[in-house]
């Protein structure tokens, strides 16, 4: 797998992070395979799940673990390499802690919409199911200044979808939060206050209808509205998050997946 080219100019960061990619013949080349404290406005304050003893459970015994990872640049790692990314990230902790292989799927693209990544879907899951779904998708409807009703739609067809390919198990789904680009050095130059308002009713409305089918819905936010004090946690192209803030992602993630895969 090829890492990503570092991207140095806002400019590009604009286009590569928001255009739009959503023909047929682009979508079906964006499947990507590999084994393996400042809050903002309304954010919501990470309070940490009780997952004592995860080094220590007895997980089912999986001969493979098939891991599919649904988003947008923020899945797919731009302006990071690929490995740095927070899917092969958690792929890597997984295949520790379950003492298997871990064949990760990424379906996730720049500048993908709902619309987008559930058409992507359809064209390019090659398994029946999968041990464990992430979705983690809205900032550009929210950027491109699509009706929120469009997510309002969307975001549950595409939940439905991320179980039906979990094999309709709630615990092994989980929806992750957006980040907030307000808190890099493109964003900053932007409406910042609306940015982030806008994004909270994003995740917000994310987290009931998780919240609503059973499914974990986990808060990275707040992370990344660290970007502008701590600016190690954005990738150089100043907009994306860098491998250290996917990285505090995965800590974030794994002990609560590791919880839920329990026997």
């Amino acid at each position: 797998m090829k890492s990503k080219q570092m991207i140095t100019s806002y400019s590009l960061a604009l286009f590569y992070f928001f255009v739009s990619c959503s023909t047929q013949d682009q979508m079906e080349n964006k499947l990507f395979e590999n084994q393996v404290t400042n809050n903002g406005p309304q954010s919501e304050p990470y309070n940490p799940p009780n997952t004592n003893n995860t080094t220590t459970a007895n997980y089912p015994n999986y001969i493979s673990f098939n891991y599919l990872a649904l988003g947008d640049s923020y899945t797919i790692g731009t302006s990071v390499t690929y490995e740095e990314s927070y899917p092969y990230q958690l792929a890597k902790k997984l295949k520790i802690a379950l003492t298997t292989e871990v064949n990760l799927t990424t379906i996730a693209t720049n500048g993908w919409r709902t619309d987008d990544l559930q058409r992507a879907v359809n064209l390019n899951t090659t398994l029946p199911t999968y041990d464990l779904v992430t979705l983690l998708i809205g900032v550009n409807n929210q950027f491109q200044g699509r009706p929120f009703s469009q997510y309002e739609k969307e975001f549950p067809e595409l939940l439905n979808t991320a179980l039906k390919l979990a094999n309709n198990n709630t615990s092994h789904v989980v929806v992750i939060s957006i980040p907030d680009y307000a808190y890099t050095p493109f964003g900053s130059s932007q409406n910042r206050e609306i940015i982030s308002k806008e994004l909270d009713a994003y995740n917000a409305f994310a987290k009931e209808i998780a919240t609503q089918q059973g499914v974990t819905f986990i808060n990275i936010t707040d992370i990344t509205r660290r970007g502008l004090s701590e600016k190690d946690l954005v990738a150089n192209d100043g907009l994306h998050p860098s491998g250290l803030a996917y990285k505090k992602f995965v800590e974030r993630l794994t002990p609560i997946i590791l919880s839920q895969l329990k026997d």
